[in-house]
């Protein structure tokens, strides 16, 4: 269970307000896969990292239940000088997971092949992309957070990352933030839509997205 109370999200720059959300109350179910809908800049990233606890509300609060991911396929916690071997020890250290079976697992999934030992300041942004979304899916998490990550890689990686995100989704919940409606209908059960700092939700996939379309055309 994911619980907006009173959630409100403003920027603040050169004297110049955008507010995201304002006094957004709202309850997400556990094992529910919710697509978030917006226009470009409406806050959708914002909300991600408010539910993962990388960004602070303005005001208000999120209680949830059950472990969260980090944003899937997020790189920047990787160190560059590190390899992506010792990268995903790392970070199997530091959730308590069996570092030789995530080691396994990652290198199964990315094909690094030799670069799985190079440091990782040396990978391609393709490269960088698989790692992480390994790490990512190698851990067991009860809501994963995902941000457009299906949409890297050649149509072999983005038919391998969204075969085994479904598999995740069997046993856990997720946020979905994509551009494609198609994505949103395959992976998503229900939907928000963002505007103008409030949330719509949705137990109807396809009536999120009249919605979100409907604001587009605008």
């Amino acid at each position: 269970m994911i619980r907006l109370e009173n959630l409100t999200k403003i920027f603040t720059l050169e004297g110049q307000s955008k507010v995201v959300m304002k006094n957004v109350n709202l309850t997400f179910a556990s094992g529910l896969s919710v697509a978030l809908l917006g226009r470009n800049g409406a806050g959708k990233s914002t909300l991600l990292q408010m539910i993962a606890g990388t960004e602070a509300p303005t005001s208000g609060r999120i209680v949830s239940t059950g472990s969260i991911s980090w944003p899937v396929g997020f790189a920047g916690s990787f160190h560059p000088e590190l390899s992506g071997v010792q990268n995903i020890r790392f970070v199997a250290r530091i959730y308590g997971v069996d570092t030789d079976e995530l080691v396994d697992f990652v290198e199964d999934f990315a094909e690094l092949g030799g670069h799985f030992h190079l440091p990782f300041r040396t990978y391609s942004s393709g490269m960088r992309s698989r790692l992480a979304f390994g790490v990512s899916m190698g851990i067991p998490f009860d809501t994963y957070l995902v941000d457009e990550v299906t949409s890297v890689g050649d149509a072999a990686f983005k038919s391998k990352s969204s075969s085994l995100f479904k598999a995740r989704m069997k046993t856990a919940g997720a946020f979905v933030v994509s551009h494609s409606m198609g994505m949103v209908r395959d992976l998503c059960q229900v939907g928000v839509v963002l505007e103008n700092g409030k949330l719509t939700y949705y137990e109807d996939i396809n009536a999120a997205i009249k919605h979100h379309e409907r604001n587009m055309g605008e």
